[in-house]
């Protein structure tokens, strides 16, 4: 199944080229603040599964072109990063360390984006902003202290998310956490439609240029070792994301530019790019240095 939200915040199911509106049937309230409606359904999936089923053989559909799609969870309690979770690209970033020793870092949920919302470049003259391409795992069920064995359990569902960062050697939690540094969607494609995690192609384009191509099969740290690391740490809740790191291939955005993102079995985003005029701060007064490492 594939869980949108669109338009003010309703919740749908696509189906085929078309959306079906199920808000009126699980009625969780979508006009609420914070806006956790998303992750109300997920906790209580098994509860509406049954009833969300029978009601997509009746329903009438909505053509996908006729609506503005959302990010699925625009309040997750957390997005859980983790940095150089694949060999090349640590090679291309110089860097020493990875996933499996270096641990993770949050993104701010305010950082989460949808699939129409532009990527708005901050104005950091002397900065490059870059892509970064990554599978999106939502926890489906909390989680602490959890047995390996036992990570699909925990998993609702997959989508494709892009981590935007501004290249620097500063912290990296502020060079990653401006608004729509986090695009995630366009859906959630819950886990049973996504048999073999391990094992999924994803690309990213430019343009029409392509820029990073890789399969999660090449993870360091892979999708069992990411659940269970995070949830070692802290408690995983319903709805919570977690960022499984980029290939190598990451590379400069401008004003102007489209970003492709595919996954198979998942989805597909495109957002465009445009200029901000506003993200100002000292932090960043330092020119960007293109040797420097690119954390």
């Amino acid at each position: 199944m594939k869980i949108a939200r669109f338009n003010e915040g309703r919740i749908g199911v696509i189906k085929n080229e078309n959306i079906v509106d199920i808000t009126s049937l699980v009625d969780l309230g979508i006009e609420s603040w914070p806006p956790v409606a998303s992750n109300q359904l997920i906790a209580a999936f098994d509860k509406y599964r049954p009833q969300i089923e029978s009601y997509l053989t009746k329903a009438q559909a909505i053509p996908l072109s006729e609506v503005r799609l959302l990010t699925p969870v625009p309040w997750p309690n957390k997005v859980v990063a983790y940095p150089v979770n694949y060999h090349a690209h640590g090679k291309e970033m110089q860097a020493d360390y990875r996933a499996t020793n270096q641990g993770f870092f949050l993104k701010p949920s305010s950082s989460v984006s949808g699939p129409a919302d532009a990527i708005v470049l901050p104005d950091l003259p002397g900065r490059e902003i870059h892509h970064e391409c990554e599978l999106a795992i939502i926890i489906g069920r909390q989680a602490r202290g959890i047995d390996r064995r036992d990570w699909q359990s925990y998993i609702f569902g997959y989508a494709c998310l892009l981590d935007m960062v501004v290249r620097g050697k500063e912290e990296r939690v502020i060079r990653k956490a401006y608004d729509t540094f986090c695009p995630v969607g366009p859906w959630l494609t819950t886990s049973d439609e996504v048999p073999d995690p391990s094992a999924l192609e994803m690309k990213l384009w430019v343009n029409d240029e392509l820029r990073q191509q890789a399969n999660t099969r090449d993870l360091v740290l892979d999708i069992p070792g990411m659940i269970t690391t995070a949830a070692a740490v802290m408690t995983l809740y319903p709805g919570d994301i977690i960022a499984t790191g980029t290939p190598q291939g990451v590379g400069p955005v401008r004003d102007g530019d489209q970003i492709r993102i595919h996954i198979e079995q998942v989805g597909e985003m495109r957002l465009d790019v445009i200029a901000g005029n506003n993200g100002q701060t000292e932090v960043f007064d330092k020119p960007y240095e293109p040797q420097i490492i690119k954390q």
